[in-house]
């Protein structure tokens, strides 16, 4: 793809992100960018990452080739009212927001339909701010776009080619189908993560033991909970009809669940998580995704020094490829003090003889 130059307004963990990406890929393309706080664009300038910080919305932006409105949802929509002065006819605005009616009805507001298209890169981490921002973020996971009515083919053509530079898979969406599915995969699933962690919050006794020995499981379903609270707040401002809609839902569910429990009837409650097993087992086998099947082993090893390098040697020496390592420090879910991802079945076969040959106790799912 030939140098282009691209805009930011906002420069967090995902717009930091897509600028180390295109930085990556296309290290002559020119990027500016503009956040409220100039400590972040300085830092992103003193990194290399943009060429050029700048300290408003101006003149500056009217070069660009692409322009990502990367601040939350509602602000995004008060930026591109102050950007529309500025704004060239080639230039393709996009965002990064997880909804979409709101900016998209700014857009046809505005008369900027043949040059919008909506993006939703479904990439994150619990931790926000650029310094948490990485070039890898991206790779594997959705890019959904959403377009309008008047959208150029070839304009979006040309977006889904450069979301695919990033390594993210581009995946064309309807704005309103969009909301609704982010809303059940994304917003209430952050709802939800809340509610169980104020739950423990207000159910813990004085001397904190829930909070002391929560482990595994909890912290796997609740970790998303470290995400930044002015933006979830803004997107179930902006999403609200679908979050409540799918909420109500959920809360049926649980009080289904609930009286079965309540009744002792064992049938239903072993269907319950029977059918969600099922279907949340499925995910990996699907072909296609950010969702791939892992290829781990986990080894029983006695907490002694130099045990893990042993285990490590020894798949090293027999040419096996580790993918990660790591100790497994909460075993409420899980069997084996060592956890080994490896790149696929035919290394995790030839890892099984290796260790069972060498005396190594270990456990594969």
């Amino acid at each position: 793809m030939d140098p282009k130059t691209y805009g930011f307004i906002g420069l967090g963990l995902i717009g930091g992100s897509i600028a180390r990406a295109i930085k990556l890929f296309s290290p002559q393309s020119r990027i500016i960018a503009y956040t409220p706080h100039a400590s972040t664009v300085d830092a992103a300038f003193q990194e290399k990452i943009i060429d050029k910080p700048l300290y408003e919305i101006g003149q500056d932006f009217n070069q660009c080739d692409y322009i990502f409105l990367c601040a939350p949802v509602e602000i995004n929509n008060e930026n591109l009212k102050a950007l529309l002065p500025y704004i060239n006819e080639k230039t393709t605005i996009t965002d990064i927001g997880s909804v979409k009616t709101c900016i998209h009805e700014v857009v046809k507001e505005l008369s900027l339909e043949s040059q919008f298209i909506g993006g939703h890169p479904m990439a994150g981490t619990e931790r926000i701010g650029f310094s948490n921002s990485k070039a890898k973020l991206l790779e594997n996971a959705y890019y959904i776009l959403t377009k309008t009515e008047a959208t150029d083919e070839k304009r979006l053509a040309d977006y889904v080619e450069l979301v695919k530079n990033l390594g993210a898979l581009p995946l064309v969406v309807p704005y309103m189908q969009h909301d609704y599915i982010t809303a059940a995969i994304s917003h209430v699933p952050h709802v939800i993560s809340a509610s169980l962690v104020n739950l423990v919050k207000n159910s813990d006794s004085e001397d904190q033991l829930m909070k002391t020995i929560a482990a595994g499981g909890f912290k796997d379903i609740t970790r998303i909970s470290s995400s930044s609270p002015v933006m979830w707040d803004q997107i179930c401002m902006t999403n609200s009809f679908n979050i409540s809609e799918l909420l109500g839902r959920y809360i049926d569910s649980l009080c289904d669940i609930k009286l079965a429990i309540d009744e002792h009837n064992e049938k239903k409650v072993l269907e319950f998580f029977s059918s969600a097993r099922e279907y949340r087992e499925s995910f990996v086998d699907a072909g296609s995704g950010p969702i791939k099947k892992v290829y781990d082993i986990h080894v029983e090893i006695d907490d002694k020094p130099g045990n893990l390098a042993k285990v490590a040697t020894l798949l090293s020496d027999n040419l096996i490829n580790i993918k990660n390592m790591g100790i497994v420090h909460n075993r409420e879910y899980e069997r084996g003090t060592l956890r080994i991802e490896l790149p696929g079945q035919e290394e995790l076969d030839k890892s099984k003889e290796i260790l069972s040959s060498s005396g190594y106790s270990f456990y594969v799912k």
